[in-house]
């Protein structure tokens, strides 16, 4: 009622005054009301939780209240909200923490809709290292769920809330504390809690945010604690959400059953969703319009360009034909054959030149292509059901068992001394009408099978696009912006935020070092082909590193065990000269900038040349050894025990 908490304002006002001037009141659950104040002393806002008084004047309550504050007052890290201090005055009990300015997870889901996944796969794995962190301190949070993750408006980071506080002082549902939707079987039971049930509180997080519903839902709590002891959460794949796949199989793993099923830790976790996050990079539109459409010779323009060279191929046939011998037969036949070489290179050399209009470079196809084809590759897969596979195998079966019969008999009216009489005798009149009318049939049923069967197999092999990619990728795609590069210039260049780090540093050390004087240039001799060869091995060594994280991922708990510690290893490994490398591209860079300032010399950056291009050698020493590792990830890996 508004008078009673006008009346608790009051009251608990006037027992903070002096030292926080309390503000409004931000919201209000079952352990208790959040009010905005300012510090006096510090002047500052933050925001003020208050056990509510009915539960403070219970001991057990209380005590446990300033227990799990107090040991969540001890948690430091970017996404935990900082407890400031833990206070009990006047009968009040309350604890004063940082405020942040943002919503809840569970209002941005409730007023905007499902979470994009790239912008999930972020928001999960901010909660899970804030989880990692709390849980090497040896505290659990037991109330992980939307309304205990907060967004700050203005970075969009995560903050984790009230850890061990809201299941210390929560409502009770038959004997057990927390919030039903989002508890783990073993919270539900009332059993022993560890760091794994947070990872289940978590996964049931993250089903909400991605679908907007909750993993299991009843009309009363019993009935969904009920729900979350005894049924399998369902996929979020069988939803039809445009959540990729991987990033779908490990909520399912955050949503097993069984503790032991679940993810090894919050740390690991995260970062199977660093490599989530790394294969969804944002593209830019301008890249994606490039790789769907203008990197493609397929249109109608395409068509026509085509029927056109074909005519003029067809008249300079004739004419060679008809002037036989001559040489503007000669001259004729080579300018059409030119021609049909010619025309497609330099369509492809025209869309390049709009890309590079647009600020962008030949290295910024090999990333676009991938993405793109990521996320095609991740549509193909919901293509891959059992039921289309065994429909594709129907299909292709009728294809060859009515194209036999109708070979058969082809063939049978191709023999010496067979013709329709001879077939009659041997068959019998009524015989042969059958095997004739049969064979019809088999050539027609064979053709639509088979035209079914193609557009099946089509929809689950490799993308179209792969074939543009190898091709914009190779010497083609390299011939088309080194002509577009003659006609077009960059008006600005475009935001980076899609390109690899080595590949942004690498570009911009190459811009800085092609503005220096020529002179310059020439003291400091191959700084470009320094830049690709140590840039080109960082892109190799960022592809091997995440094949790496991803087998570990895909082989789940056993990723953990003894027999992959190499491939461990070698993951480590290679993060490791990731750096370095990334790490010889940045000092690049700084010295070509202070060489561009006059605050160092030419022999400075020289040096750094010579460091870097050892380092480039040591990381292709690097990957010739992986070699070993990659004959090792054939072997058979042990699956993860929940169904995806």
């Amino acid at each position: 009622m508004p008078f009673a908490s006008d009346e608790l304002f009051l009251s608990f006002q006037a027992a903070l005054a002096g030292r926080y001037s309390l503000d409004r009141e931000l919201g209000r659950g079952g352990m208790g009301v959040v009010y905005l104040a300012r510090e006096v002393h510090l002047d500052r806002s933050v925001a003020i939780k208050l056990l509510p008084p009915e539960r403070a004047a219970q001991r057990t309550l209380r005590d446990r209240f300033l227990r799990e504050a107090r040991l969540a007052a001890k948690l430091s890290h970017p996404n935990i909200i900082p407890i400031f201090s833990v206070e009990e005055t006047d009968g009040f009990v309350f604890f004063v923490m940082a405020f942040v300015d943002g919503e809840t997870l569970a209002n941005r889901v409730r007023t905007r809709g499902p979470v994009p996944a790239t912008d999930g796969a972020r928001i999960l794995r901010e909660i899970a290292w804030a989880l990692a962190y709390a849980h090497e301190q040896g505290l659990v949070h037991r109330d992980v769920k939307p309304d205990n993750i907060l967004l700050e408006s203005t970075s969009g980071r995560v903050l984790v809330a009230d850890f061990g506080i809201a299941a210390a002082v929560g409502d009770v549902t038959d004997g057990v504390l927390g919030t039903p939707e989002f508890m783990s079987p073993e919270q539900a039971l009332g059993t022993t809690l560890d760091a794994r049930s947070d990872l289940y509180s978590l996964g049931a997080t993250a089903f909400y945010m991605f679908s907007g519903k909750f993993p299991f839902e009843g009309k009363t709590a019993t009935e969904v604690l009920a729900k979350q002891v005894t049924q399998s959460a369902p996929s979020l794949v069988t939803l039809g959400l445009s959540v990729p796949r991987k990033m779908a199989a490990l909520i399912d793993r955050c949503l097993a059953k069984a503790p032991d099923h679940r993810p090894e830790s919050a740390k690991a976790l995260a970062e199977q969703l660093g490599v989530a996050l790394e294969l969804r990079r944002a593209m830019p539109a301008e890249l994606r319009a490039f790789v769907n459409r203008s990197a493609r010779l397929n249109g109608p323009g395409t068509l026509l360009a085509l029927g056109v060279l074909s005519v003029a191929f067809f008249i300079a046939a004739g004419f060679v034909v008809g002037t036989s011998g001559s040489a503007w037969s000669v001259f004729a036949a080579m300018a059409v054959a030119a021609l049909s070489v010619t025309a497609p290179i330099l369509a492809l050399a025209d869309a390049a030149a709009d890309l590079i209009k647009k600020g962008f470079t030949h290295r910024d196809i090999g990333p676009a292509f991938d993405s793109v084809l990521d996320q095609v590759r991740e549509e193909l897969a919901l293509e891959r059901s059992a039921e289309r596979v065994s429909m594709e195998r129907v299909l292709s079966g009728m294809t060859v068992a009515s194209f036999l019969m109708a070979g058969s008999w082809t063939i049978a009216m191709l023999l010496p001394d067979v013709d329709q009489r001879a077939l009659g005798r041997f068959l019998g009149n009524t015989g042969a009408v059958v095997f004739n009318i049969f064979a019809g049939l088999g050539a027609v049923i064979g053709t639509f099978s088979g035209i079914g069967w193609v557009i099946m197999r089509d929809r689950r092999i490799e993308p179209e696009g792969s074939f543009w990619a190898r091709l914009w990728k190779g010497r083609v795609g390299l011939l088309a912006f080194a002509i577009a590069t003659k006609f077009a210039k960059a008006k600005g260049i475009t935001a980076i935020t899609h390109r690899a780090t080595e590949l942004s540093l690498g570009m911009a050390a190459e811009q800085l070092f092609e503005s220096l004087p020529k002179a310059t240039r020439n003291q400091l001799g191959d700084v470009p082909g320094t830049l690709m060869h140590l840039q080109s091995a960082a892109q190799e060594l960022r592809k091997r590193h995440e094949s790496l994280a991803e087998a570990l991922a895909d082989a789940g708990d056993a990723g953990a065990g003894p027999e992959y510690a190499d491939i461990r290893e070698m993951r480590n490994s290679m993060h490791d000269r990731l750096r370095e490398a990334v790490g010889a591209l940045e000092t690049i860079r700084l010295n070509l900038l202070r060489l561009h300032a006059g605050s160092i010399g030419v022999e400075s950056v020289t040096t750094q040349l010579g460091i870097a291009a050892d380092v480039a050698a040591e990381v292709e020493r690097l990957i010739a050894a992986q070699g070993e590792v990659d004959r090792m990830l054939k072997f058979p890996r042990t699956p993860a025990t929940t169904p995806v």
